[in-house]
């Protein structure tokens, strides 16, 4: 493998084409697409600082770089890569990719992060600003994920989430296919309109979570007190631990539960309408 350390590129294009190299301490400054249409790369401890810095490069691996708010739309049409120890201050990275596996990732402004990419596969991820992150990514796994940011994981299809605390509005929308394991999630309206839905030993907080859903499990989940209309038009099979402040209108299924504060039948239930309701033994 070619060696290209200590050196700062600028202007458009400036290591187009460039193959099975590893990049050791350079600098892109400002300009654009520095390294495109390109194969087999390395790239460690190096800063990206111009526009579009990383497109169509396939087979890359990228350690302890620094991606500056500059740098936006950095990573696009890029297959197979694997990013560790990696600071992300710009928005809009990761978009139709194939292949993506990322460990210790640090992303401070996450917003249209992640969009269209499939066999995505995360450690210790951290998302904090923005909106929309992980829209329409298939084959998703991620384990020790923290993020503030708004709308996460809309149109997700085929997905595990382990050990996540995500506090966001509006998550997990018209998802197929996910599961979430040992998580806090906070937000309002989370997975509405969403199919085959499974939560593990989660917290949920905020108002009218889990709504409009087919196939929807929780197993052993607590809720938060200011979650209220909880499941309506939903088919549920839950179990919950500790109290429900109110569950407005299931569709169907079987909810079990310690102590429910209130629930609301009204005449816009849907049919079946037959969701049985029972008290938790131990």
């Amino acid at each position: 493998m070619n060696l290209i350390q200590n050196q700062t590129f600028g202007g458009e294009r400036p290591l187009f084409a460039l193959k099975d190299t590893r990049l050791e301490q350079i600098t892109i400054t400002e300009g654009e697409s520095g390294i495109k249409c390109c194969n087999n790369i390395e790239a460690n401890n190096c800063r990206f600082i111009g526009k579009y810095p990383w497109w169509h490069v396939d087979d890359s691996l990228i350690t302890n770089c620094i991606f500056e708010p500059g740098s936006r739309s950095a990573i696009w049409y890029s297959n197979r890569m694997k990013m560790r120890d990696t600071v992300i201050d710009a928005p809009k990275l990761f978009r139709e990719m194939n292949d993506l596996e990322l460990t210790n990732v640090q992303i401070n402004d996450a917003d249209e992060t992640f969009w269209r990419v499939n066999h995505l596969r995360a450690t210790n991820l951290r998302l904090h600003d923005g909106t929309y992150p992980f829209m329409f990514c298939t084959d998703v796994i991620i384990d020790g994920l923290e993020s503030d940011s708004k709308y996460v994981f809309q149109y997700v299809r085929d997905a595990e989430i382990h050990h996540a605390r995500i506090t966001t509005k509006d998550a997990f929308w018209e998802t197929d296919n996910v599961t979430i394991y040992d998580s806090e999630l906070n937000g309002e309206y989370l997975g509405w309109h969403s199919r085959n839905l499974r939560l593990v030993r989660c917290h949920i907080t905020g108002e009218q979570p889990l709504c409009y859903i087919d196939g929807l499990i929780l197993e052993d989940c607590t809720f938060g007190s200011d979650c209220d209309r909880i499941f309506e038009d939903s088919d549920v099979q839950a179990t919950i631990c500790g109290h429900v402040t109110n569950i407005k209108n299931p569709r169907s299924g079987c909810i079990t539960l310690d102590t429910l504060g209130s629930l609301t039948i009204d005449e816009n239930i849907r049919q079946p309408a037959n969701c049985v309701i029972k008290k938790r033994t131990r």
